[in-house]
């Protein structure tokens, strides 16, 4: 039998996709207000590799990545993305803008190992977490050949542009978790 070991910290990951700056803004403001200084922020990336967003979201979108700096128990996934969800709604009820959805918000985290993502949608490769939310692992990492994209890997998380951010924030998360007190656990939930 295997002995049971508390999770290592992660580096929590909210994908900011809006057409509006503003929007963009906001949603950085609320993760710094959540959950403290940002470790690593993206330049907002134009997106353009799919239009699946395009009806509720409009056209010319824009995704911003955003780290918080202070690392994170991977088993609160579920809540964020509950509390993510939470401010999508938010946003567009008091935003004026002519969108049914101006502002999405993907929360996941980084691992050494991986990248994870959180969804409300069920499919084969996602795991239930709780509250009817899922996970899957969207990106895999190996020293040897860097992130590998999975056959469900969303276009855009293998650009290489955004795996240069990715890269940028795993060093950020191996720094950090090299500088922890020894013994310096999270709780097992």
């Amino acid at each position: 039998m295997g002995s049971i070991h508390p999770p290592q910290p992660v580096l929590r990951l909210v994908a900011i996709i809006s057409r509006y700056d503003e929007a963009l803004a906001w949603a950085r403001e609320r993760v710094e207000a959540e959950w403290g200084e940002h470790a690593v922020v993206s330049d907002a990336f134009v997106f353009h590799d799919t239009d699946y967003y395009d009806a509720e979201m409009g056209i010319e979108l824009k995704k911003q990545f955003v780290c918080s700096a202070v690392l994170a128990n991977p088993g609160e996934l579920a809540s964020v993305k509950h509390l993510t969800n939470g401010w999508e709604a938010e946003y567009a009820a008091a935003a004026d803008h002519p969108e049914p959805r101006p502002l999405n918000l993907d929360p996941g985290y980084i691992a050494e190992s991986k990248l994870v993502l959180a969804s409300t949608k069920n499919h084969s490769h996602r795991i239930y977490l709780s509250r009817g939310i899922y996970a899957e692992i969207t990106l895999g990492y190996s020293r040897s050949s860097g992130w590998k994209s999975m056959p469900w890997t969303y276009p855009d998380y293998q650009r290489d542009d955004f795996q240069q951010y990715f890269t940028a924030a795993r060093g950020y998360l191996r720094q950090q978790l090299r500088s922890r007190a020894p013994g310096e656990e999270l709780p097992i939930d």
